[in-house]
């Protein structure tokens, strides 16, 4: 069966600021040490098992010239704006029903443009395992990561170890972000996973369940496919989505539909939530930090440290993040990584859009 991907690359990545900015966000920046982009990587990670011409980015207007300039090899039909936001589900609905569009079914896998892999190659396998068990039935698979510690700030998702298909467990329950006691209790049972946000199933399975749970939104997916290619396509578009419920495909169709599975993922994913990531992806010095560009640190330990052209001069300093950008400096605690979103409600409530 045909193989597809859908990446999702519309969020804004707030907790990056200040290099990620309303007009930059986090997937079109590089924060690696191959100076690629997390988009780019995205792509270049799903090509050993789909074509170029059957990726799909979903994003909006504002970023579509930055999709172009960092793929130029993906089709420009390939790009699809969303007129505005309205959370995962009618999203993946506007991917699926554009592969709908072009082949009578395939299989679809829908990856967040904002995540990290350290083994390309695990992580192609497993993709490749979930791809068998999507393309039996109609069943809805899903990626989740095994958990090395009691994180709070994910969703996770519950197995039944006992009822299995290939490699994949059957879902159990999907559960919200814990306490620290759960979360500690969840890793101690070795029965739930990290909810990655990554999604195999056939176009015509994932359909089938908006139909199902999401009869609103699938009726107006039902017009938008019709215009593909048409002169009025834009137009169907522009007057259907922005009247569609802002819903999570977690909520709406994953904890309600039957023949859930999900495959264990072991193949070094992060998901780059803050700045506390970097350490973890480009690693630490003798001293424990993390640094980057025209630096000078001493008898500084423990600190994130992000230059661009002018000098940072840290001496004396733990535990910081420090991010310099051509208009704003961050310094903050790493303890207190969490507040940085709270700067940019300052910002909006003073309406400095410059630095948004």
């Amino acid at each position: 069966m045909k193989k597809t991907a859908l990446i999702m690359a519309g969020g804004r990545g707030e907790r990056f600021w200040p290099k990620s900015r309303k007009m930059l966000p986090k997937q079109f920046l590089s924060l690696t040490n191959d100076e690629k982009t997390m988009l780019q990587l995205t792509v270049e990670r799903i090509l050993p098992l789909v074509d170029m011409e059957d990726i799909y980015i979903v994003t909006n207007n504002y970023y579509k010239s930055l999709v172009l300039e960092q793929l130029p090899d993906l089709p420009n039909q390939n790009i699809l704006c969303e007129p505005i936001g309205r959370n995962t589900a009618p999203c993946i609905g506007l991917g699926a029903v554009h592969v709908a569009s072009k082949y009578e079914d395939a299989l679809m896998i829908v990856l967040p443009s904002d995540h990290l892999i350290k083994s390309n190659e695990l992580f192609m396998q497993t993709l490749s395992d979930a791809c068998l068990v999507a393309m039996e039935d109609s069943n809805l698979v899903t990626i989740g990561i095994t958990p090395n510690y009691p994180e709070t700030g994910y969703g996770y998702i519950k197995i039944n170890p006992s009822k299995k298909k290939r490699q994949a467990f059957c879902v159990e329950q999907f559960t919200e972000k814990p306490d620290y006691k759960t979360a500690q209790q969840y890793l101690e049972s070795g029965r739930h996973f990290w909810n990655s946000g990554m999604f195999i199933w056939k176009v015509s399975s994932i359909l089938y369940n908006m139909s199902t749970f999401l009869p609103d939104t699938y009726d107006g997916l039902m017009k938008i496919k019709d215009s593909i290619g048409s002169p009025k396509e834009f137009r169907v578009l522009e007057d259907i989505f922005p009247g569609f419920t802002s819903e999570s495909i977690d909520y709406g169709i994953m904890e309600k539909a039957d023949n859930i599975y999900i495959l264990p993922g072991n193949f070094g994913w992060d998901d780059v939530g803050s700045w506390l990531a970097i350490e973890r992806i480009k690693g630490t010095d003798g001293e424990k930090n993390t640094i980057s560009g025209n630096t000078i640190a001493i008898n500084t330990h423990n600190c994130i440290i992000e230059a661009s052209d002018k000098l940072i001069a840290a001496v004396g300093i733990e535990d910081m993040i420090i991010v310099d950008t051509a208009d704003a400096t961050l310094i903050c605690p790493k303890n207190k990584s969490g507040d940085i979103k709270k700067i940019l409600e300052h910002l909006k409530k003073e309406n400095n859009t410059k630095y948004l």
